[in-house]
């Protein structure tokens, strides 16, 4: 046998390589380990709802681990479930997706990575809105395809236009992966610029899009969710829709999130591809996902009134800071704040307001811009408040 010094390194894949770790859990895991040291953060950095998963969602799955639901389920989900999920489709989009189309997967994000795996070839393009959510280049990196990033800012509200979309499609275009309400943005997309997306895809047949819509319970001043699938049935043809439970339902670790597939065809790729990685998502979790979908509007109904009113409030905090400009968000529960006049790129702001004021927020980096931060109200108006306070006093000394 070989001696251990002797052996060749073995490498890792070169898409694993590649991969940059997750800014918002490592600035969260920092925030954490200071808190353990007995010091006062608060933490603007978590993409989670501060609620509890409300009550009877919890008894649900109660009840199913009471009555021994804790094997096995169809590695696409229950039937229950996925029954669930197609009259919300039809109930809030109108969308008609029936359940065999429909894969539950271990949250949205393994949705989407599902979808995106299921979809592209080495060397296809996959066209990016930017700011986007960080894992949606790790995820096409991983996949030898192309990310093609299309920068956007506050002059278009951080949405993607229909000229911006012309001109950044590519003869080797596979995918647009879309996101409303966006993370880390805010922006909500309204009917009429979608249809001019819509107008622009029609043109190019070879594109599929996925429709991250994970935050669609999370709308603000009276705007309304418009899924793109929903607005042509060419479109409706080519479009996978994502969603789960983690956000509207304050379910982040239950670990459920579904996609609707406009075709068996692609639902059974899926399906075989789930079967061999994952398996089933978790049984008596899916039975709380049941009762989440089909009771659970009301009160993610309340919780998305208590974010309104904690982004007015943290919105009219920030306005005060000299050198911070926030964009108002329309959905989510992120301020992503534009940090130009600073002097400082996002990574050194973020780093500097941990280390010096305890203060947790996410850079704007690896979103796609380094002139901004993300800062999440998804915690309580005291917290915002004094997060608001140690940032205009550190602000105010440079």
């Amino acid at each position: 046998m070989t001696a251990t010094g002797d052996m060749k390194k073995i490498a890792l894949s070169s898409s694993v390589a590649a991969l940059e770790p997750s800014v918002t859990l490592a600035i969260t895991a920092k925030a954490k380990e200071l808190k353990a040291q007995g010091i006062e953060v608060v933490s603007l950095g978590a993409g989670e709802p501060d609620f509890d998963t409300p009550e009877p969602i919890k008894a649900a799955a109660r009840a199913a681990l009471d009555k021994g639901d804790t094997k096995y389920t169809p590695a696409v989900g229950t039937i229950e479930l996925r029954q669930a999920i197609s009259a919300k489709f039809k109930r809030d989009q109108g969308l008609s997706i029936p359940a065999e189309q429909i894969i539950v997967s271990s949250g949205a994000k393994h949705s989407i990575f599902n979808a995106l795996f299921a979809l592209l070839n080495p060397g296809d393009d996959v066209l990016i809105p930017a700011p986007y959510w960080l894992s949606y280049p790790e995820m096409v990196t991983l996949l030898r395809a192309n990310s093609v990033v299309i920068p956007t800012d506050e002059s278009t509200q951080f949405k993607l236009t229909a000229d911006l979309l012309r001109k950044s499609i590519t003869p080797k275009s596979k995918v647009l992966l879309l996101n409303s309400p966006s993370n880390p943005t805010g922006a909500v997309y309204t009917r009429e610029e979608l249809e001019a997306l819509v107008a622009v895809l029609k043109e190019n047949p070879q594109i599929a899009i996925i429709s991250d819509e994970i935050y669609e319970k999370l709308i603000f001043d009276g705007r309304k969710h418009y899924s793109i699938a929903s607005l042509d049935p060419e479109i409706a043809s080519r479009t996978v829709v994502v969603n789960g439970h983690s956000k509207a339902y304050a379910m982040t670790g239950w670990r459920l999130g579904y996609a609707g597939y406009p075709n068996k065809e692609w639902a059974k790729a899926v399906s075989s591809l789930q079967s061999h990685s994952t398996s089933n998502p978790t049984s008596f979790a899916q039975a709380g996902g049941v009762v989440a979908i089909e009771q659970g509007d009301e009160e993610a109904h309340r919780m998305c009134q208590i974010f309104q009113k904690r982004r007015d409030l943290f919105v009219e905090r920030i306005l005060a800071i000299p050198k911070l400009t926030p964009f108002i968000p329309q959905g989510a529960f992120y301020c992503f704040v534009n940090i130009s006049q600073t002097g400082l790129r996002s990574v050194a702001l973020a780093k500097a307001l941990l280390e010096e004021v305890h203060v947790a927020v996410v850079p704007g980096q690896p979103f796609g811009s380094d002139h901004h931060v993300r800062m999440s109200f998804a915690t309580s108006e005291k917290d915002l408040e004094e997060a608001a306070r140690r940032i205009s006093d550190w602000l105010k000394k440079r």
